[in-house]
């Protein structure tokens, strides 16, 4: 499992993945979310916006898994 590390109390869903590496750019996210492949915390996630706060665990089937931490 990846981490991903923020300093502020939250994140949004696209930027954990570009930050993570897992796509290149914010529109690749609205086609796994289309195809039903990203869950946060085991649900399925539905807009690439939503807030990402430390200990998430986001998973894109066929694609990986993290979790966002913390700074401290």
């Amino acid at each position: 499992m990846q981490e991903v590390v923020i300093q502020t109390e939250f994140i949004k869903l696209q930027q954990v993945l570009k930050l993570a590496g897992l796509i290149g750019q914010g529109s690749d996210i609205k086609i796994l979310i289309a195809d039903g492949l990203v869950y946060v915390n085991g649900i399925q996630a539905l807009e690439r916006g939503k807030k990402i706060r430390p200990n998430d665990v986001i998973e894109v089937k066929g694609f990986g898994t993290i979790k966002v931490v913390s700074e401290s």
